[in-house]
């Protein structure tokens, strides 16, 4: 990402500001009237920075709290996207642990790379199949493929990672109504089509749902609206998912990666003189006047920018993934991300929005 202006700088850092000077004043009173309440007598400033210190440390210090882990043995797992990315690495990383896995892959029948490499396995816990999740019908010629080579079919399939999914860039008046469909056509219409085809294997065997969304399918950001759009209906389709699966004993779980462009290579300078290119030379004549090329340069540049930013290392997203799909009781989110991500979802979705607005737009 390009550097902050001075301005939102300067706004980051008189909120830091005021948020310290309202826990170093507020924090001991209010730990002081919860003292008062339970006959306990009062602390001084010190020792409530202490304790709210050490609580801090502790909680980013103490791993995941271990919550019973389910038999592998006999279980099959479905991932979409296994061309490559996540997808490809948690197919491995799934066989490797002893699940019988089915991965999808955009470009089997093209020979694709991806494909090719998990095939190279030749195992039989490792079944790739060609999945385009646009497809209706490739999609239902999955599913009966699974269905028939499943180890029981009795005991169903144990999980499905609705891993595939497509990027893309370009303010609202830059961007075609087509982009919009065909984005949300992966990653949110080929996510539930997925999921419906797979369900009656998932609900036989109790199993898990895991949808890969975004930090931006809880904030928004300029010039992203296509993505964010079709990864805000991944985190609602999950949630309705969620209610209506807990009476059948099925876990929902959404995984929210943050920045991990270095890893996956999603997005590259060539990719983003392409479509840069693409947006410019459709846009209406009106648009291109009032925005002007100056601006528009502009926001490819901050585009730009993120190319071989971010975690270089996908073992956080994958690590989730597998907690997700393997332990008995599964988080509903996870969001593996860098903590400056994290503070600022945490305060995008928590702050009243005039204030979330002026610290980061």
């Amino acid at each position: 990402m390009a550097p902050p202006s001075a301005h939102r700088v300067s706004l980051l850092v008189s909120f830091s500001v005021l948020l310290t000077v309202l826990l170093g004043f507020g924090l001991p009173a209010l730990l002081n009237g919860a003292m008062r309440l339970l006959g306990l007598p009062d602390t001084s400033v010190a020792e409530c920075i202490v304790v709210t210190y050490f609580l801090l440390v502790l909680y980013a210090a103490t791993p995941r709290l271990p919550r019973g882990l389910v038999e592998v043995t006999g279980k099959a797992v479905l991932i979409t996207g296994c061309d490559g990315g996540f997808g490809h690495a948690l197919a491995l990383r799934l066989h490797q642990l002893g699940f019988t896995v089915f991965a999808g892959c955009l470009r089997k029948d093209e020979g694709g790379g991806g494909a090719k490499e998990l095939e190279a396995c030749h195992s039989e816990r490792m079944k790739v199949i060609q999945l385009d999740v646009c497809s209706d019908e490739q999609v239902h010629r999955a599913a009966r493929f699974i269905r028939d080579h499943l180890e029981d079919g009795h005991r169903g399939l144990w999980a499905v990672v609705n891993n595939a999914g497509v990027s893309t860039f370009g303010e609202v008046e830059f961007t075609s109504m087509e982009v919009y469909k065909q984005v949300s056509e992966v990653n949110l219409w080929g996510t539930v089509r997925v999921t419906k085809a797979v369900l009656p294997l998932i609900r036989r065997a109790k199993g898990r749902v895991v949808n890969l969304a975004s930090m931006y399918a809880r904030m928004g950001n300029a010039t992203l609206s296509p993505c964010c759009v079709s990864k805000y209906g991944v985190e609602a389709f999950s949630d309705c998912l969620r209610y209506e699966m807990k009476a059948w004993g099925v876990k929902v779980s959404v995984v929210e990666p943050g920045n991990f462009t270095a890893a996956t290579g999603i997005l590259s300078r060539n990719v983003v003189a392409d479509t840069a290119s693409k947006l410019w030379a459709e846009a209406p004549a009106g648009v291109k006047e009032d925005y002007g090329k100056a601006h528009f340069e502009q926001q490819v540049a901050l585009v730009r920018s993120y190319c071989g930013s971010g975690q270089k290392d996908m073992s956080p997203v994958l690590e989730d993934i597998v907690d997700a799909i393997t332990s008995k009781r599964p988080y509903t989110r996870y969001s593996p991300m860098e903590p400056h991500w994290w503070v600022r979802l945490q305060l995008m979705t928590h702050l009243p929005a005039a204030l979330s607005d002026l610290l980061y737009f």
